[in-house]
């Protein structure tokens, strides 16, 4: 990985944060949310960023940070396929 490419996944990490903190606590977004924020043009190359924003997404599950869900509930991560959506946290009392 290159100095570059560690700091877009770096800058998809707080884009990620950034837009969740953004909205209501139990609020959700895509990882395709976080590319746009994190991509600098007007058209759709965006979409090379979307692998990098779903590993951003694992990165911060592993953190403790996120979830990532499907229909709502969190999964693993390692095992999810198709559409994800990616919210805050749940604090377990």
């Amino acid at each position: 990985m290159t100095h570059g490419d560690r700091e877009t996944e770096r800058r998809l990490e707080r884009a990620i944060l950034e837009l969740l903190e953004g909205r209501g606590p139990s609020a959700t977004i895509c990882p395709s949310d976080a590319a746009r924020a994190v991509y600098a043009g007007s058209d759709d190359g965006w979409r090379v960023l979307m692998e990098p924003a779903r590993r951003a997404a694992r990165r911060l599950v592993g953190a403790g940070e996120v979830e990532i869900t499907q229909a709502g509930r969190p999964v693993d991560p390692a095992t999810a396929r198709g559409p994800v959506r990616i919210r805050t946290a749940r604090r377990r009392p």
